[in-house]
């Protein structure tokens, strides 16, 4: 699926920070921890905690965020519908590693195993 530019542009200038007290909410309200969220986010990433508060710190764009990112070589494995949008049909490579994120956020949200959220 192709993006239109406008939201890309928007997309790639957006602080990872704005959406980060968001993803904590979301998985908080379900039962989660920020720690099982950190967890993800690694996993994706490898990021650690450091990094991540660096990011944070700096109101990283998401941009300069993924491109600082050590992707997972099992990230292509996340699948499915986020926004009405499956994130494997996702062209643009940046808009699809923030829809990865926010799969992995949905399905920490959702209860689902950390193993199975994983991949392994």
């Amino acid at each position: 699926m192709k993006t239109d530019e406008k939201t890309l542009t928007r997309v790639y200038r957006m602080p990872f920070s704005a959406v980060y007290p968001h993803y904590v909410t979301k998985v908080e309200k379900k039962g989660r921890t920020k720690a099982e969220l950190h967890q993800v986010i690694r996993w994706l990433t490898g990021f650690d905690d450091i990094d991540l508060e660096r990011h944070l710190e700096r109101e990283t764009p998401f941009e300069a965020f993924f491109a600082d990112a050590r992707l997972n070589s099992n990230a292509p494995l996340i699948t499915g519908v986020v926004c009405g949008v499956r994130v494997e049909d996702i062209e643009d490579p940046v808009m699809q590693k923030v829809r990865y994120l926010d799969k992995l956020v949905d399905e920490l949200a959702r209860g689902k195993s950390i193993e199975k959220i994983l991949r392994s």
